[in-house]
């Protein structure tokens, strides 16, 4: 039963979440909950660990769920789940995609979905920063230096234009300099 569950949720997360992985973390965290199937730090820790490991974070994430829910068939079930409808989309919208991509009503929706997409990624780092304490009211030093961080990462991104891969390794020596 745990296994058809997995399956179907993330079939159907996967048939509607449009915007890429990090706009489908907040269907997915919804689902995750209404199961039962992590505490919300569970799913903060698997969306660290999704985030940085290779390939699609949805696809990551559920497999960690699935992993974590019903061992390796639980993963194995939840990234068909969630692979197949991208598979199948890809291939449908594809055959007709070359036809109608110059379709003005097309154009219309793809650039009406912007805005909602945008906005499941702002929720998701939000949502994110909420869970793992960097947003908080209590001012600590732990509050500052997750702050600073980020601040600075940003920087590096958005100004200097570094590579995020050392971005990401950089961040994580300061992790294990300020909190080991």
């Amino acid at each position: 039963m745990v296994l058809w569950e997995l399956f179907s949720t993330f079939f159907v997360i996967g048939f509607v979440s449009f915007g890429g992985g990090y706009a489908m973390i907040p269907v997915i965290e919804n689902e995750v909950s209404q199961h039962g199937w992590m505490t919300a730090q569970q799913f903060t820790d698997t969306i660290a660990i999704a985030g940085m490991s290779p390939g699609p974070i949805a696809a990551n994430s559920a497999i960690l769920v699935g992993y974590s829910t019903a061992g390796v068939t639980g993963a194995v079930i939840a990234a068909l789940g969630i692979l197949l409808p991208a598979i199948i989309l890809v291939i449908v919208v594809g055959t007709f995609f070359i036809k109608l991509h110059h379709n003005s009503v097309v154009q219309s929706m793809f650039y009406g979905l912007r805005p909602i997409v945008t906005s499941l990624v702002i929720y998701a780092a939000i949502s994110f920063a909420l869970s793992s304490h960097l947003l908080s009211l209590e001012v600590s030093w732990k509050t500052i230096s997750l702050l600073v961080t980020f601040g600075l990462s940003l920087f590096a991104l958005l100004k200097l234009h570094w590579n995020p891969v050392y971005v990401i390794l950089l961040s994580g020596l300061v992790g294990v300099a300020l909190y080991s």
